[in-house]
């Protein structure tokens, strides 16, 4: 895979991200690919669902088994905008995905670099190839602005409550 592929799929994901940021989602979009088709394309859902896991990852692997009729995600790639969580890096791991691309880092909970290296650890029967950082920068733009306005938000209506 060339860099000019994965950050042509990875601007798919970003524009995944920003369908959950215009939702009021956490900004994290997934597109999975199949002999270079897209087979999915997913965001987070979580507020919407009230589903915790309604991440953008979980859907994007739901839509990519019904499109190849398959639990076994052989041959494809996953771009994701965030390092994988330990819940989505579980689910890269079940469904066999031998590839996965992200843009930023998750120092809080991202399992594939940062706190675990779950996509590479031998003692599991599948291990996963990574390419990290691509597009990196306006993957992490994106979730710095939603979460700056959304404690700006809280702020100003923190102010506008009367104390009691």
């Amino acid at each position: 895979m060339t860099i000019e592929k994965d950050q042509y799929y990875m601007q798919l994901a970003i524009e995944e991200a920003k369908k959950a940021e215009q939702l009021g989602e956490v900004p994290i979009g997934a597109v999975i690919v199949h002999e270079d088709q897209v087979i999915a394309r997913a965001h987070n859902l979580r507020e919407a669902t009230q589903n915790a896991a309604s991440h953008a990852e979980l859907s994007a692997i739901q839509e990519a088994n019904a499109a190849i009729g398959s639990w076994r995600l052989e041959n494809t790639t996953l771009y994701v905008t965030l390092e994988p969580c330990p819940m989505c890096a579980g689910a890269i791991l079940q469904s066999r995905i031998p590839r996965v691309v992200y843009g930023a880092k998750d120092p809080k909970g991202g399992c594939v670099h940062s706190l675990y290296e779950l996509l590479n650890d031998s003692r599991f029967n599948h291990e996963a190839d990574v390419t990290e950082g691509i597009l990196a920068d306006e993957c992490g733009e994106l979730l710095t602005n939603f979460f700056r306005v959304l404690r700006e938000r809280k702020k100003t209506e923190k102010k506008g409550c009367p104390k009691s």
